[in-house]
């Protein structure tokens, strides 16, 4: 097998998910089915996230975001975060998204390194009005607040933080990384 420049740069990135699947703190026994439907239009654009459990990938990640293009039947997705501080060395993952469930738009699968590696992430909750959705693994071992704004009144953030833990998450678990104010 020819071992090319490509595959070593490839090879720590694929190390780090596989790390995120396997070493997974379960947070709830199974993650709920999602709450209701989620109008596709709305994924669009940029999530900052607010809250998340503990993983191997965004270990020291802080003012993380996601954005979500649209791409033929899904998305293309570009998940950012930077090392140590909101101002760190930015660090890039990139994903295509499809949506897996037709009747309300809630499952996601999302490929990584070009269909390596896949997972499915689920919408669980959403409130459009207030800018915010929790989106959670299948298994129950991760979940993300993610908001469209950097930052979220301290009492809507209270509001979704209880549907966390309504939803049967740990929420002394959580981690709130910082975000650029």
């Amino acid at each position: 097998m020819l071992i090319t420049p490509a595959f070593h740069r490839l090879v720590p990135g694929l190390a780090l998910a596989a790390a995120l699947l396997a070493a997974a703190p379960m947070a709830s026994a199974a993650a709920p089915e999602p709450a209701s439907q989620v109008e596709l239009t709305k994924m669009t654009g940029r999530w900052y996230e607010v809250a998340r459990t503990p993983n191997a990938m965004q270990k020291a990640c802080e003012a993380a975001t996601a954005d979500w293009t649209r791409a033929g039947a899904g998305y293309s997705v570009v998940q950012t975060c930077r090392r140590g501080a909101p101002d760190g060395p930015k660090k890039e993952w990139k994903a295509s998204a499809t949506p897996v469930d037709p009747v309300k738009n809630a499952k996601f699968k999302l490929s990584f390194f070009g269909g390596v590696m896949n997972q499915e992430y689920w919408v669980l909750d959403h409130r459009t009005d207030q800018g915010w959705l929790i989106m959670g693994t299948p298994g129950g071992n991760y979940v993300w607040l993610l908001s469209k704004a950097p930052q979220l009144t301290a009492s809507v953030r209270a509001q979704a933080i209880a549907r966390i833990k309504q939803l049967g998450y740990d929420t002394s678990k959580l981690e709130f990384p910082q975000q650029v104010r």
